[in-house]
């Protein structure tokens, strides 16, 4: 038992726990009576660096005597026909291994029947248009039974913060919406995506890639970087007209209210966009531009074998993920979809577009 959820355990004892049940994890949260704030990565377990790097950005914000909780839920109501839900990994062992290393607490790991004790709710959380777009198009229902699950996790771990990755650009905008529009007391906090060596934004799919497939979807990062590289550079030709991302606490800022502040004591690999960079917006200019280059990346991907079958890629406004203007001003996201053989990747870069 941990020292955090028992006044009567040693300081030796395993540092994180597991609970498969709804009453024994409500109770576990009943016994915590530390001073701290309560943190929540929520997972499907599967557990990577990315998912450690959630984990200890949770840690650095609560701190020594804040209690993180990671769950662990392959959630049915996301899943679409012909999709991978019943291949989805499970690797329990691993991810409690994964949990503790990087700073958890507890780890709640519950079957589907203690999510949905009566079946599958006849109430669900609807996205809206903004889930119907992009991902939402390419998964119809996806974003209702996410955010639908996401709900239901945040009332029963009930925490003041919540961590989700940028790597899926669209989800993590849609519960900052849901949690604004309809006043969840929790902070949601962004995390940055977490790269391979090569490029290759870290997924639980990315097992599934063969040595030539996991090349040809190496030109999903690529576009990312010649698109942002192509803004880059139009906006150096730009003679002192564009202004920069703003200051952290500034509004609209990565540090304002809206958009919560990163992890504390990253290690590098955790602040890296799709061009290796560093993390956060890159001063760019002319979206047209960006659009043309990343584009002419994945065409060109397209011819490989095995091809790259693009679903979309889209330049976004993050608030609502509409396609920007070309005299768009502010923050956007450059976000692609693809398949290479019987795999789905998604990835994104942040861009700031400004005039002053």
């Amino acid at each position: 038992m941990s020292p955090k959820l028992s006044p009567e355990a040693g300081p030796g004892e395993p540092g994180v726990e597991l609970f498969t049940r709804r009453s024994d994890f409500e109770a576990a949260l009943a016994r915590f009576a530390g001073p701290g704030r309560r943190a929540v990565v929520m997972t499907m377990g599967a557990l990577h660096e990315g998912h450690a790097s959630l984990i200890r950005a949770a840690r650095a914000r609560v701190g020594a005597e804040g209690l993180v909780t990671v769950t662990v839920f392959v959630n049915p109501l996301q899943f679409g026909a012909g999709e991978d839900l019943d291949r989805y990994p499970r690797t329990l062992d691993a991810d409690l291994e994964v949990a503790a290393a990087a700073g958890g607490d507890i780890v709640f790991a519950p079957p589907v029947e203690e999510v949905y004790a009566g079946g599958e709710p006849r109430v669900r959380m609807a996205a809206g248009p903004m889930g119907e777009r992009y991902e939402g198009a390419s998964r119809p229902g996806h974003f209702d039974g996410m955010l639908t699950v996401v709900a239901k996790l945040l009332h029963l771990t009930r925490p003041d913060l919540a961590f989700f990755g940028e790597k899926d650009a669209q989800q993590l905008a849609l519960i900052r919406r849901m949690v604004l529009d309809l006043d969840f007391p929790v902070e949601i906090v962004g995390v940055p995506t977490v790269r391979e060596d090569d490029g290759l934004a870290l997924s639980s799919r990315n097992r599934y890639l063969s040595a030539r497939e996991r090349s040809t979807a190496l030109a999903l990062s690529r576009a990312l970087s010649e698109g942002r590289e192509a803004g880059r550079q139009a906006a150096a030709q730009a003679p002192h007209s564009l202004s920069s991302p703003p200051s952290p606490g500034s509004p609209g800022s990565p540090g304002s209210p809206s958009s919560p502040p990163g992890p504390d004591g990253s290690d590098g690999r955790e602040a890296r966009d799709g061009s290796g960079g560093p993390a956060g917006p890159a001063r760019v200019a002319s979206p047209r531009t960006v659009r043309a280059a990343a584009r002419a990346v994945l065409d060109a991907a397209a011819l490989l074998e095995p091809p790259l079958v693009l679903d979309y890629v889209a330049l976004v406004d993050p608030s609502d993920f509409t396609e920007v203007a070309d005299d768009h001003t502010g923050e956007a996201v450059l976000a692609i979809a693809a398949k290479v053989g019987d795999t789905r990747l998604i990835d994104n870069v942040r861009l700031w577009f400004g005039v002053a």
